[in-house]
């Protein structure tokens, strides 16, 4: 009885019905059912089967139904045709973007450093844009695409490109934003910040022989070592401006290694108010960018940031 019962809810009741390949049992032993639901199984798994499970395609418009009738019943086509994967929104702007790229790959592009310099949204703002935990991986892809739309020639980039791209755009882009210029003052002083862990230097550069005083001693009291004294002075060292200019600095906070390097910082960047097109050969030189790097805090149950004590078994 409970093979009949399970074969009467099955969609293949009726082609099982009609091929009448197999012998319903009402007896306690299952071994007779089993062997006919199995060999059953084996026939319809063929490709030489009479007839074929899937049912036809309806025609919509040649159907006719009498009156007094129910009305034919037809499944709803979802629009979107990532209706049923796990992540339908990300599925669905990926391929719209894929779309937009297939459409308009002919377009002449520009170079990707000439292209308008656009901030995309970050993971954690897509997460939320979309409500659906998208993986890192999956994100690159539409950020990879993105990009490849952004160096369209402004002047030929269709407003469908254009529209579709903004979803996608932060709020507020960093890089419009213009710093705002340094001047020589009236005396023929520039001024430059400069940062290091926890030092802070401000130096003031003007037009000289290359005098050097830091915090009003010079630069061999202020640092006894040959490489932070390399460090402070290597933004003119590294122009062959060493002799060109008076440098008067003042640092504060920290030790000497990072009083030095915030030194290095703020020199290049006085260095640029007076010279800009210095900035290459200071870039090359590391003088340009500021680094973040700190010392780690020390964790609790360690001996220092990262240092374990030594594990004894007894």
């Amino acid at each position: 009885m409970r093979v009949r019962h399970l074969l009467q809810e099955s969609r293949y009741w009726n082609v099982l019905k009609s091929a009448r390949s197999i012998t319903l049992c009402s007896c306690t032993s299952n071994c007779r059912s089993r062997a006919n639901v199995r060999q059953t199984s084996r026939q319809f798994a063929t490709t030489t089967a009479p007839q074929a499970i899937a049912a036809a395609e309806i025609d919509f418009q040649s159907q006719r139904i009498p009156d007094g009738e129910p009305p034919l019943k037809a499944r709803i086509v979802p629009a979107s045709p990532s209706y049923f994967t796990g992540k339908p929104d990300f599925t669905d702007n990926l391929l719209t973007l894929q779309a937009l790229l297939r459409k308009y790959q002919t377009y002449p592009v520009v170079e990707p450093l000439d292209a308008p310099r656009t901030a995309w949204r970050t993971l954690a703002q897509y997460r939320l844009l979309v409500g659906e935990p998208v993986k890192a991986a999956k994100y690159h892809k539409i950020v990879q695409i993105l990009h490849r739309l952004n160096q369209i020639y402004p002047s030929l980039m269709p407003d469908e490109v254009r529209k579709a791209m903004e979803p996608y755009k932060r709020a507020t882009n960093p890089h419009a934003n213009v710093a705002r210029p340094r001047t020589i003052d009236g005396f023929g002083r520039a001024i430059g910040l400069g940062r290091r862990k926890t030092s802070s230097a401000r130096v003031w550069l003007v037009e000289g022989d290359g005098e050097i005083l830091v915090n009003g001693k010079s630069l061999t009291a202020t640092f006894p070592r040959v490489h932070d004294r390399e460090s402070a002075v290597w933004a003119l060292k590294a122009t062959d401006r060493i002799d060109k200019y008076n440098v008067w600095g003042l640092v504060e906070g920290g030790g000497l290694t990072g009083q030095a390097e915030s030194l290095t910082l703020a020199v290049a960047r006085a260095l640029l108010v007076h010279e800009p097109l210095l900035k290459p050969s200071l870039r090359r030189a590391g003088c340009v960018t500021r680094n973040p790097k700190r010392v780690e805090r020390k964790k609790p149950g360690k001996l220092k940031a990262r240092k374990m004590p030594a594990w004894v078994k007894r």
